[in-house]
């Protein structure tokens, strides 16, 4: 059901949740957005904290854009990390988040909240490629643990450690292995993408090769059978069935200018945004072997945000698109989930 979350009671679920997920709004904190901060009203953090006290979760999972980190942000959001430890300290009526800040400060310096009113909080800076994502995506994951199930946050920074890397998808293209896996590549495209290589190929460093737009296309990600090409004259907004897959329908007026390039093939796709309409700029524009340039298809974007093909979408194409680009990419969820999900079995095990 649809609602404003302020007015929900999530009494009902005290004691009941394991696991609190979200990401409150981003647009108060986007680089994409007005970056009002705390003082614009989509700021919904005070309400995820009023869920925490409401739900007293064994492990909290928020993530948020990385213009959070940036200096302008950095007071309010050492404060929302000082919130999450110690969410139960209400702020008064009245009081400005800076004074409640100090109180929480005060909270911390005196060390004698108790433990199942506290949460122990780490926040991670991330690259969503570095986790298998074909996309370069940077975002915030903060993940908080019940002071009382005394987690072991060595096995949760562990666990969360990124398997992707540049360096290996530079050494992969440089070697060839990168073009094993797409020998259909016109050799006119495949010069382009070596040439464009650093002189000095760095050093090996244990990693599996960061994903690219051309691998999510040919289905790298699950397995899927490989997108065909939308030909121009198939950019006319219809529904083609390419083989039973659903969202691959081509889309015309795609245009490239300065400050307005194009996703390569043979790179991780840019940062899928939201949009004000739903359909970003060059974000959304895809160049071709040839030269050429169209937009990406709606399941070839999902296919970027490592959505699966039978995963359904809704509404128009400008809806799915905004819902692509406010999602949490699977693959990097995916990792986090199951991290936390590993760290309180072990608790529990102890207990």
């Amino acid at each position: 059901m649809a609602g404003d979350v302020r007015e929900v009671d999530f009494g009902y679920l005290l004691g009941e949740v394991d696991v609190l997920a979200g990401g409150p709004p981003c647009q108060p904190f986007s680089l994409g957005g007005v970056a009002k901060g705390d003082e614009d009203e989509r700021n919904m953090f005070p309400e995820m904290f009023r869920a925490i006290r409401q739900m007293r979760p064994k492990a909290v999972i928020c993530e948020n854009v990385r213009g959070l980190l940036r200096p302008s942000f950095k007071p309010y959001f050492d404060y929302i990390l000082r919130e999450l430890e110690l969410p139960f300290e209400t702020r008064r009526e009245g009081a400005t988040w800076r004074e409640h800040d100090e109180w929480l400060r005060r909270r911390l310096d005196q060390d004698d909240v108790p433990a199942e009113d506290r949460y122990r909080v780490i926040m991670t800076p991330v690259n969503a490629a570095d986790y298998g994502v074909p996309q370069v995506r940077n975002r915030v994951i903060i993940v908080a643990f019940r002071a009382d199930l005394n987690a072991d946050l060595g096995l949760f920074k562990r666990l969360i450690t990124p398997e992707h890397s540049e360096t290996a998808l530079i050494r992969s293209i440089a070697d060839g292995s990168y073009w094993e896996r797409h020998p259909q590549v016109p050799t006119k495209a495949r010069d382009r993408v070596m040439a464009r290589l650093p002189k000095a190929i760095p050093p090996e460093d244990g990693k599996r090769p960061w994903l690219t737009l051309r691998d999510a296309i040919a289905g790298a990600v699950y397995g899927e059978p490989a997108l065909p090409d939308v030909p121009d004259e198939l950019l006319d907004r219809v529904e083609h069935g390419y083989g039973g897959v659903t969202d691959h329908i081509g889309w015309p007026g795609a245009r490239i200018y300065d400050g307005h390039t194009p996703n390569e093939l043979d790179r991780p796709a840019k940062t899928v945004k939201a949009g004000v309409h739903g359909v970003p700029g060059g974000e959304s524009v895809m160049l071709r072997d040839d030269g050429s340039h169209r937009y990406m298809t709606v399941r070839e974007t999902a296919r970027v945000m490592t959505f699966p093909d039978e995963w359904k979408l809704a509404g128009p194409r400008g809806e799915r698109m905004r819902q692509l680009g406010n999602a949490v990419p699977v693959k990097l969820g995916e990792v986090f989930a199951k991290a936390v999900a590993g760290v309180l079995d072990k608790a529990e095990n102890r207990r």
